[in-house]
C-alpha cells in the first residue's frame, strides 16, 4: 500500500454555466457533474495533471443542463465510468445527454451513504425546481468535502447534515441588486429568488455562518451567475458578513474563488 496522501479535490467549473467537480483519493478518482462539454472537461482535467482514463465515477446532483451537459459524451467515452444518480433525476435527464449504457447506471437513493472503497459518499436533498436535486458530501480518513449549490435555501435538516466539514463550496448565485435591475425577465427573476431557487451572496453567508466549524478550512464560493454576480463582489459580500459575525477569515479559514472555464488548483482536504 502506498502512503495515504489524503483526499485532494478541483472544482474544475463552476457557474450557471456549467459544473464540475474533482475528487481523489488513493483509491477512487470521482466527478461531481459533468456539465460542460466532454473536451472541455478533459481539457480541464489535463490542467490540473489528470486524466479522465483514471475517473471510476461521476455523481449527478440534478438534471439540468449545466450539470450533465457532457455526462452522456463521457459515459460512452469512458466504459469503466459509473453513473451515480437517484431513479427521478436519471429518469428526468434532457435528451440532449444521449443514452448512457445501462450497466454504467448506479442507482443512489436520496439520503443514502455508498462506500466505494476508502471513500464515503453521502447524499442529501435540497430544495430546486428540479425532479429530485440532491447534492453530496465525501468522506475520506476522517476529513469531509461538501458541495451545495442549486438550493432556494438551506434547511435546518441540511445545515444539521452538512455542519463542521473541512471545506465547502457553498452557493452564491447572485447578487440582489444586480438581479433585481439586470436584464432578466421578471418570471425568471421570480424563480432564481424562490425557495426552488438559488442562494444569493447574501444567502450563501448566511448559510456558512450556520455551518462553518473549528475543522473548517476553505470556503469555495460556487454557481456564480454570468449577469447577476462577479468574483470580487461575491467574495467581498461573504468575507464582510463572516467577519462581522467574528469569523476571522484568512485566519482560521480562507474563501476562494472558483471560475466558469479555469480550473481551480487541486488541494487537500
Amino acid at each position: 500500500m502506498g502512503e495515504d496522501f489524503g483526499m485532494r479535490v478541483s472544482v474544475l467549473a463552476s457557474s450557471s454555466s456549467g459544473n464540475a467537480t474533482y475528487i481523489e483519493t488513493p483509491g477512487h478518482k470521482v466527478l461531481v457533474d459533468a456539465g460542460l462539454s466532454g473536451k472541455k472537461i478533459e481539457t480541464l482535467m489535463q490542467s490540473i495533471g489528470r486524466d479522465l482514463t483514471d475517473v471510476d465515477s461521476v455523481f449527478i446532483t440534478h438534471e439540468h443542463s449545466d450539470h450533465v451537459r457532457g455526462v452522456g459524451v463521457l459515459a460512452r467515452r469512458y466504459p469503466k465510468l459509473s453513473v451515480y444518480a437517484n431513479a427521478k433525476t436519471f429518469a428526468a435527464l434532457p435528451k440532449s445527454v444521449g443514452k448512457i449504457p445501462e450497466d454504467q447506471l448506479r442507482l443512489f437513493d436520496m439520503g443514502a451513504t455508498l462506500t466505494l472503497g476508502d471513500l464515503d459518499v453521502e447524499s442529501f436533498g435540497v430544495s430546486h425546481d428540479a425532479a429530485a436535486p440532491q447534492f453530496y458530501q465525501f468522506h475520506h480518513d476522517g476529513k469531509t468535502f461538501t458541495i451545495l449549490t442549486d438550493t432556494g435555501y438551506v434547511s435546518d435538516r441540511v445545515a444539521g447534515t452538512i455542519r463542521d466539514a473541512d471545506a465547502y463550496v457553498m452557493e452564491c448565485n447572485h447578487d440582489l441588486e444586480m438581479l433585481r435591475t439586470g436584464p432578466y425577465p421578471w418570471p425568471l427573476k421570480q424563480r432564481i429568488l424562490g425557495d426552488q431557487g438559488h442562494l444569493s451572496n447574501e444567502d450563501g453567508a448566511d448559510a456558512l455562518m450556520d455551518v462553518i466549524g473549528l475543522r473548517t478550512k476553505r470556503i469555495y464560493l460556487g454557481h456564480l451567475s454570468p449577469h447577476n454576480n462577479n468574483k470580487p463582489l461575491a467574495h467581498l459580500t461573504v468575507a464582510s458578513l463572516l467577519a462581522q459575525q467574528g469569523l476571522a477569515v484568512d485566519h482560521d479559514f480562507r474563501i476562494y474563488d472558483t471560475d466558469p472555464a479555469v480550473a481551480d488548483p487541486l488541494f487537500v482536504v
